[in-house]
């Protein structure tokens, strides 16, 4: 079992660290594993995507950490989500709303914790990690209480903007591949790109759209930038095209 960090913190700083301080204090054995630490933003329901996209790749029983929170020490309430034998803590926000659509069985607890024992603004390290390090040692029962699924009607299965840049440029959308869209077109700030398989069935430069290693609909361009080329931001919209 592990603990995955998913945060909009970024690599560099003080904050990642203060996190895994928390647990290791609590819980040294705990394998703490950074999934993820420049999600979008200030971004949840980009992020959600994301998220999304990765949970099959960590075992069942893996806790997630998960904290993108422009609405610190607001009114959004702490939850832990529990779908498909994973477990999500972090903020009420739609950060996990599109897992929640995405998993055959889902139950949802409002984490119950004293705001006496933390910061405004960092609830991360004073709430989340703590909380996680409990849930590791079987020792967070007495801090949750279930609450409703939410209701998630007007939540898109599918979100068809841009949610993520890797290190390459490459530009993931929160769209999942299915097989209507062999052989169409995409339409990306005014231009149109065909679909490959690959980078290396494309010329050099070229721009394209594929499905990517995490079943996401990518842009990308053979050994340069689709984010540069295109002048990309995140939440910028697509859409396929016959």
């Amino acid at each position: 079992m592990a603990i995955i960090f998913f945060t909009d913190f970024g690599s560099q700083g003080i904050y990642t660290g203060q996190m895994e301080a928390v647990i290791h204090a609590m819980v040294p054995e705990a394998r703490i594993i950074h999934s993820v630490n420049d999600a979008p933003q200030s971004d949840p329901q980009l992020s959600a995507y994301l998220l999304a996209a990765l949970v099959p790749y960590f075992a069942r029983g893996s806790i997630f950490v998960a904290v993108v929170d422009p609405g610190v020490g607001g009114s959004r309430a702490a939850v832990m989500v529990e779908a498909d034998g994973r477990f999500f803590v972090g903020p009420d926000n739609g950060l996990f709303n599109t897992l929640t659509l995405h998993s055959e069985t889902v139950r949802w607890y409002s984490v119950v914790w004293p705001l006496d024992d933390c910061s405004l603004s960092f609830h991360g390290r004073d709430m989340f990690a703590p909380f996680a390090a409990r849930l590791y040692l079987n020792q967070a029962e007495d801090c949750l209480q279930e609450c409703a699924v939410p209701d998630l009607a007007g939540w898109p299965v599918d979100l068809s903007r841009i949610i993520y840049f890797d290190h390459y440029g490459n530009a993931m959308t929160g769209m999942r591949y299915q097989t209507r869209y062999d052989g169409l077109s995409l339409m990306v700030n005014g231009l149109v790109l065909k679909q490959a398989g690959t980078f290396c069935q494309v010329a050099p430069g070229e721009l394209f759209w594929y499905k990517n290693s995490m079943g996401l609909i990518e842009i990308a361009a053979n050994k340069q930038s689709a984010k540069s080329i295109l002048n990309l931001a995140l939440g910028d919209e697509v859409k396929f095209i016959n």
